[in-house]
């Protein structure tokens, strides 16, 4: 009987429990986190916070699917140490967890810029249920919040707090907002909306200080300028957690490579999620890593699926704002483009001799499936006229 250790209980390594269940009935699957819940809907943690939903809405699988699919969940489970050569884990606790295979789906981690003060009593990051309740119990002792960082994680964050009446201001580095999912009209277009709905801006602002000593009272930015505020959140980003990757000597660059296996260059270890990296490129997106886990969990049962890639698309609300973007969204506009727009809505068609190759869509979104299909298939612009022809 086949023993299999997942270490990480987010999509990837959930999916992955799931396939294995599917592709061998008897094996012994072990799910090993340290966080203190069962898998939830990460995406959902804004709303969360924000008050629209419980921390019992945020669960997607509860104790009795576990004990249907026969998995071990260990929570509050911290792996220190490996033995690659006996095939074990060892906890925080020095318990040994022996495995037959084993899926790296550690996930990823808040990257927090050196930043001076960055480590000061007030400044936050979401990423997680425990930051979620953090951030919400600050919020509640706080009126303006200061936002580094104006990516689709931040932005959702400080959705969130407006929604709790909280005064917001984003300060980011580029000058423009989602600078991987907008071009300048689109971020000038979604910033307008934004400011409308209270937020307040400093773009092509970088942050110089987070001054207080022990408790946060100011954001200073480069040029000397201070944001008085008593609550920093920070989105700049994350990083794959990759600590146990240099005990199993896996092979890494910007993540654990993989092949299209999901499997490492080491026998019998895989791995899947934001943690992985295939092709030089860590995707580190929702579809993808419910995609690798699917395939990974197949692969260590003892299928044959293959992995492709993922198609680099985001579809959802930014600040309750439609937003859909795929592929080159050509923010230089060096490509032949078709842009349709009115009051409320942008849509940007990115060509390449006579291919889709991108798309934005603000405000408007659909036919967003029809476009990533489109693009998969590599069909020409004239498939997708009635979308983009501004009638």
């Amino acid at each position: 009987m086949k023993q299999y250790v997942i270490i990480g209980n987010g999509v990837a390594g959930t999916t992955a429990a799931e396939y294995i269940r599917k592709n061998d009935e008897q094996g012994e699957i072990t799910i090993v986190t340290d966080e203190d819940v069962s898998f939830y809907y990460r995406i959902r943690l804004n709303e969360y916070v924000s008050g629209d939903i419980s921390e019992k809405d945020l669960a997607a699988k509860g104790e009795e699917w576990y004990r249907e699919q026969k998995i071990d969940l260990r929570l509050v489970t911290r792996v220190m140490d490996v033995k690659p050569g006996e095939k074990a884990l060892v906890t925080k606790d020095k318990d040994e967890i022996p495995y037959d295979v084993l899926l790296i789906a550690t996930g990823s981690h808040s990257f927090i810029p050196p930043i001076k003060g960055a480590e000061t009593s007030g400044v936050y990051a979401l990423r997680n249920i425990r930051d979620a309740r953090a951030i919400s119990s600050a919020a509640k002792k706080n009126d303006h919040v200061v936002l580094i960082g104006g990516g689709l994680l931040g932005l959702e964050a400080g959705n969130a707090l407006r929604k709790l009446k909280k005064e917001i201001t984003v300060v980011e580095f580029f000058p423009r907002l989602l600078p991987r999912q907008l071009d300048v009209e689109g971020a000038r277009r979604l910033q307008t909306m934004m400011a409308a709905m209270g937020f307040s801006f400093r773009l092509g602002a970088k942050t110089q200080e987070i001054g207080g000593g022990n408790q946060v009272k100011g954001v200073i930015l480069e040029g000397g300028e201070t944001i008085p505020t008593g609550m920093v959140v920070i989105s700049a980003g994350v990083r794959p957690n990759m600590e146990l990757a240099a005990s199993l000597e896996l092979e890494c660059d910007k993540g654990i490579k993989v092949d299209e296996h999901l499997a490492t260059n080491q026998p019998d270890i895989y791995a899947a999620g934001d943690v992985a990296e295939f092709r030089g490129m860590p995707y580190g997106i929702w579809p993808a890593a419910m995609e690798q886990g699917k395939i990974a969990g197949t692969n260590m049962a003892g299928g044959d699926m293959r992995y492709e890639g993922t198609t680099m698309a985001n579809s959802l609300k930014v600040v309750g704002i439609d937003l859909a973007s795929a592929g080159n969204i050509d923010a230089e506009g060096k490509l032949e483009s078709t842009v349709v727009q009115d009051e409320k809505t942008y849509k940007k068609l990115v060509m390449e001799e006579g291919r889709i190759i991108g798309c934005i869509m603000l405000g408007d979104t659909k036919g967003f499936n029809r476009v990533t299909k489109a693009m998969a298939e590599g069909q020409a612009a004239s498939a997708l006229s009635d979308l983009f022809s501004g009638k």
